[in-house]
């Protein structure tokens, strides 16, 4: 454990040197600081004991334990929930959504944070969405007999648990009253090492993503955009997404395309990273904060909260983030009926990437050539749009309605 506690503070270290410069490290430790104080004045003024937690890591996983929240609100109004969020990425995009009583940063992980962040917030019931493995918090928890989950969780014979060092993080599980999984391979994996306090639901992001087209209203300035144009939109994009799919676009067969590009990170640095690579392809584009020219072959979106919706006026998407640590969210295109590509074989670690790829809507791709190639075989006019929308119509159906059974399990 020690050498854990060691790993936590030098990490502590490095983004405080790195927040100098860098200005989503900055984000970190400044919405860090004084929490003791801000988090115990939000919790005096709620004035309840029914206060739930729900910790998501970043933005995606708000997104996969939003269903959840909302449903606790629904059936629960007199219950409390505080969200917090390890990456600026998720607390700078929700920091200000109504849906939660009190959102905040996760506090370091060490001892001393963990009890105190604990005893200031005295939840009745804490959930973790996928992928948290925070040890002196489960700890804590543990040790305070709090009811603690993890939901929407899935494991993958790489990770730590599983390995000859993993004994602290196999340790770790048995802190959870209930780990609710998504898929039965990951029950096996537990059960291989003795976890056997899980049960197998599926992924609340699939109702997320339901729920986001089932609300679906129109965004004029993208409808204008696209005209009667073919359209690709590639979201969640690094600067080498942005590379790929520029050296793929530029030799499209079907030269009425236009393209979308919603960059991960929408700093400033990030933003001119991809109008140089735009402008070093010679290809005309317009900034959704400003002025949209309509007869520029792409836009640029540089704002947040667009692209799960945005999704609705694709011919077909490109999703980012292979390059820089992991797939992002493949199910918020495939939702609407639209094909996908990505880049790599990345998406063997996502369930539903995987699915996508057996399904057939989905093509990985592993240089610009083929990533042109699946755009030209997606925008055919004889690409057999029709039996996607069917496939996925039903996968979606067939992977729904998680977020009930969950909250049964969760006994709330």
């Amino acid at each position: 454990m020690w050498v854990y506690n060691l790993v936590i503070l030098l990490y502590g270290f490095v983004i405080k040197i790195a927040s100098i410069k860098k200005q989503k490290a900055k984000f970190w430790v400044n919405g860090r600081k004084n929490w003791r104080e801000i988090i115990s004045t939000k919790v005096s003024k709620l004035k309840t004991k029914q206060l739930v937690w729900i910790h998501c890591a970043s933005y995606g996983e708000f997104e996969q334990g939003r269903p959840l929240i909302e449903a606790i609100k629904k059936k629960h109004p007199d219950y409390k929930v505080l969200v917090s969020f390890f990456s600026p990425s998720g607390y700078e995009a929700f920091k200000d959504w109504e849906g939660a009583d009190i959102i905040c940063y996760l506090p370091l992980d060490t001892k001393r944070n963990a009890k105190d962040f604990i005893e200031i917030v005295k939840p009745k019931t804490v959930v973790f969405i996928k992928y948290e493995f925070w040890l002196n918090f489960l700890f804590q928890l543990k040790e305070k007999a709090i009811p603690t989950f993890l939901v929407s969780a899935i494991f993958k014979p790489h990770h730590p648990f599983f390995k000859w060092y993993g004994h602290i993080f196999r340790k770790s599980l048995k802190t959870f009253n209930k780990l609710l999984l998504q898929d039965n391979n990951s029950g096996e994996l537990l059960k291989s090492i003795g976890i056997p306090n899980y049960e197998v639901f599926g992924d609340t992001r699939f109702d997320r993503v339901l729920q986001i087209k089932a609300n679906f209203k129109p965004i004029p300035q993208i409808e204008t955009f696209k005209g009667n144009a073919k359209l690709i939109i590639a979201g969640s994009t690094y600067q080498k997404d942005v590379e790929l799919i520029l050296n793929a676009f530029i030799k499209l067969k079907n030269v009425n395309t236009k393209l979308i590009l919603v960059p991960h990170n929408i700093d400033d640095n990030s933003i001119v990273e991809t109008t140089t690579l735009l402008n070093e392809h010679h290809l005309s584009y317009s900034l959704y904060t400003q002025a949209i020219n309509n007869e520029t072959q792409v836009l640029v979106v540089n704002t947040m909260g667009l692209l799960s919706k945005m999704y609705y006026y694709a011919d077909c998407a490109y999703i980012g983030g292979s390059f820089d640590g992991g797939l992002h969210n493949t199910l918020e295109p495939s939702v609407y009926g639209i094909p996908v590509t990505f880049y790599g074989n990345d998406y063997e670690n996502y369930k539903e990437a995987v699915d996508l790829i057996k399904l057939g809507t989905a093509i990985s791709v592993s240089d610009s050539n083929e990533l042109l190639n699946a755009f030209n075989i997606f925008l055919d006019k004889n690409y057999p749009i029709g039996e996607v929308k069917e496939k996925l119509s039903a996968y979606f159906e067939n992977n729904s309605n998680v977020t009930s059974k969950v909250l049964t399990s969760l006994n709330l």
